[in-house]
């Protein structure tokens, strides 16, 4: 019979494996661990700059005909804003998660190619800091996407649309070989028993992720090459007058760019459906129905990238047919979020902060969803396209989707990585300014561009109520950053003198909730056999069974005098 080993102290200690200590042991290590902790620091620190950023543009928007920026500052100032929280936050950042958890999750000591998993990271932190080395000469300032002609050398002159396309190249390298390190991870080093149809929901949402990755970055890899030979080597690939095609870039981009939103949010969608369970105290209603739904966005959302290219000159057909898909996606997400309401429903819910982002994300992309759906309409899209109903909804679906699940999981996962609890007063008042602050900022948003507000303007006339709107908008992002900002107090706080956590202090259901808190490097001395896709519930019966008399250790019920149960 397989053996189980209870994950309690006395047994850490004797690991025949040692992790390396001191600062510079971060600089080589191969662990997959310490690798999701960087990942992780590292796309916090440049949501932060991000932040900052957006908090500037609302300041020049707090006021019409406000001075606080020249024309130029504030375009670089949402060119650097949108790259990096896209580049250098969401997508990265829910790497450092998988990074971190899906070899703990499935059963395995390591990632497939450790030494690859390395170099991913120093790519990703390569390009953050060629990108933000440009502020010293002249940063880009074409917007996040780069529209041609804005990219090209006329009108962005400088090195800094170039260091924005060594962003591109250097993420997009890193985001391939993460990827496929996450696949081969999964397909090949699972735990006895994990059959495909066992796999954590977060494992199919990175899975898909992946595959998504695969096949969407090297597409824009090939274009942003494209556009730097036409920004020095003398080519006209997106230089109309020369027999080129603007139109040819945003295909290209957004190509990649729908698909990107879904590498951006479905692990959300991953973690929100491995948290509710814990906190409903009953299993997740549709494990199949969410695993199929995650495949089956991944596949539309490649039909769907002229949804951003409306007011584009497309033939009617091709708008009628992205329409038609548009509203398609629609099913399978509608499928997770009435199967998510379903989990809450009846069950036994505790009330704790991962729950609470959890349900926040719930209902703000909820919101961003049926703004989607508006705008799919493409006779809707051609008077809204340009307005900042559009910045609204992104906002919705990014920020609602990808931000508040993040959050989720730092609150849920951080006993595990540091062994301590983040406190819960802190926590819950981090959710609540974030929401209302998040309401506050984008919702009178719909309503600034419904009364025809452009986006990408750094100044505007004083009519009607656009001064009262945008001041609500600015205020509202401020309280917004200030639930960030308590959710860092309350991180550094915690690192010291944070309540001891234990390895499962949730009754959680996954693989990963069987090790210490923190794991130790091998991540298990005995990799349990798995018998359902809650493994950790089966764990807690079988040991609830065999005890007799039994003791509580750290948090976890262990046989008296017993180290090793059968499983």
């Amino acid at each position: 019979m397989a053996t189980y080993v209870a994950p309690v102290p006395h047994i850490v200690a004797h690991r025949a494996e040692r992790e390396a200590r001191g600062w510079t042991s971060w600089l080589a290590t191969t662990d997959h661990k310490r690798i999701g902790i960087m990942y992780m620091v590292t796309t916090f620190v440049f949501f932060v700059l991000g932040g900052i950023e957006a908090l500037l543009i609302r300041l020049q928007l707090g006021a019409p005909e406000n001075t606080l920026v020249s024309p130029q500052t504030y375009n670089q100032l949402f060119t650097m804003h949108g790259t990096t929280m896209v580049f250098l936050f969401v997508v990265p950042m829910m790497a450092g998660i998988a990074n971190y958890f899906l070899p703990l999750m499935i059963g395995a000591r390591d990632m497939a190619y450790p030494r690859l998993n390395a170099l991913s990271y120093w790519l990703l932190l390569a390009g953050g800091l060629v990108f933000y080395a440009s502020i010293f000469w002249n940063p880009p300032e074409a917007g996040w996407t780069s529209y041609a002609p804005l990219s090209n050398q006329i009108f962005s002159p400088g090195g800094g649309q170039d260091a924005w396309i060594y962003l591109v190249h250097l993420t997009g390298l890193s985001s391939i070989l993460g990827a496929i390190n996450f696949y081969a991870t999964v397909a090949n080093m699972r735990a006895p028993g994990m059959s495909w149809g066992r796999l954590p929901l977060f494992i199919w949402a990175i899975l898909t992720y992946s595959i998504l990755i695969i096949f969407a970055m090297p597409v824009i890899a090939g274009a942003v090459t494209m556009l730097l030979t036409d920004r020095h080597f003398g080519t006209h690939f997106f230089d109309p007058g020369t027999g080129g095609s603007a139109l040819l870039w945003q295909h290209l981009f957004w190509f990649f760019g729908h698909p990107e939103v879904y590498i951006m949010v479905l692990p959300g969608f991953g973690i929100v459906s491995e948290i509710l369970p814990v906190f409903a105290r009953k299993p997740i209603f549709g494990y199949r129905a969410i695993a199929a739904s995650t495949i089956a966005i991944a596949f539309l959302g490649f039909l769907t990238w002229a949804h951003h290219m409306f007011t584009t000159p497309i033939p009617q057909a091709i708008l009628v047919f992205v329409m038609l898909s548009s509203f398609l996606i629609a099913v399978p997400t509608g499928v997770k979020i009435f199967n998510w309401i379903a989990t809450l429903w009846r069950g036994t819910v505790e009330f704790r902060t991962p729950l609470l982002f959890c349900a926040g994300f719930i209902s703000l992309f909820l919101i961003g969803g049926i703004s989607g759906v508006f705008l799919a309409i493409f006779p809707v899209d051609w008077q809204l396209n340009e307005t900042y109903f559009v910045i609204a909804h992104i906002h919705f679906v990014l920020m609602g989707g990808s931000v508040f699940t993040i959050f989720a999981a730092i609150y849920y996962w951080f006993p595990k990585i540091t062994g301590r609890m983040l406190d819960e007063t802190l926590g819950k008042t981090s959710f609540w300014l974030m929401f209302w602050g998040f309401l506050g900022t984008f919702l009178i948003q719909h309503v600034i561009g419904l009364d025809g507000m452009p986006r990408r303007v750094y100044e505007y006339a004083d009519v009607g109520n656009l001064h009262l709107y945008n001041l609500i908008s600015t205020i509202g992002s401020f309280i917004l950053g200030l639930g960030v900002l308590v959710t860092i107090v309350n991180v550094v706080r915690s690192l010291k003198r944070g309540a001891i956590a234990g390895p499962d202090p949730w009754k959680a259901n996954t693989l990963e909730w069987f090790t210490s808190s923190p794991p130790p490097v091998n991540n298990f001395d005995v990799i349990p056999r798995v018998r359902s896709y809650e493994p950790m519930k089966d764990i807690r019966r079988e040991i609830e069974r065999r005890t007799s008399g039994a003791t509580v250790a750290n948090g976890v019920t262990v046989p008296t005098g017993v180290t090793q149960v059968g499983v």
